[in-house]
């Protein structure tokens, strides 16, 4: 399958929010499911376009995918400090999974943050459920950081996220 990594429109923001949620949905990833507060979030495209870069996977006419770029600092960036840019919310269409988006989504993500100056690192957050997107990350050179695991949610001792980073 051809497929074509861009700038999200407007347009599709409502599309990108509900392949996002349902991904997380589908595969178990948020503790309280449909009641679930961080489902706003992976919803809200919006927001994230007015922070940060959101780029989509296209291919056969239809939407596949989306992932949002952080290159520094903002509202939108958890754990990248000085030199590194962030990946976050990456989700590939349930339909559309095993068909390369998720690569071409992450490839993308590495190639704005060669273009951008003083850029060193790349690095991520996953849940340790997400092991497809770990054996991914880990094929384009990501390596662990346990140093920097953390927890979105304090209150909630249950709740680590992992950490990967790819030096450029």
């Amino acid at each position: 399958m051809d497929i074509v990594i861009r700038q999200a429109q407007a347009g599709e923001y409502g599309a990108l929010g509900e392949i996002t949620a349902q991904a997380y949905l589908r595969d178990g990833l948020l503790d309280f499911g449909e009641s679930d507060a961080y489902l706003g979030e992976l919803r809200d495209v919006a927001k994230r376009a007015a922070a940060a870069e959101v780029l989509v996977a296209v291919g056969e006419g239809r939407l596949l995918g989306g992932v949002t770029f952080v290159s520094g600092g903002g509202p939108m960036a958890d754990i990248a400090g000085p030199g590194e840019a962030e990946i976050r919310m990456l989700a590939v269409a349930h339909a559309a999974r095993h068909r390369g988006c998720g690569e071409a989504l992450v490839r993308a993500c590495l190639e704005r943050a060669r273009a951008v100056e003083g850029c060193v690192r790349v690095v991520l957050s996953s849940q340790r459920a997400m092991r497809s997107a770990h054996r991914l990350y880990e094929r384009l050179g990501f390596v662990r950081t346990p140093e920097r695991d953390w927890n979105p949610l304090p209150h909630l001792d249950d709740i680590q996220l992992i950490t990967y980073a790819l030096t450029l």
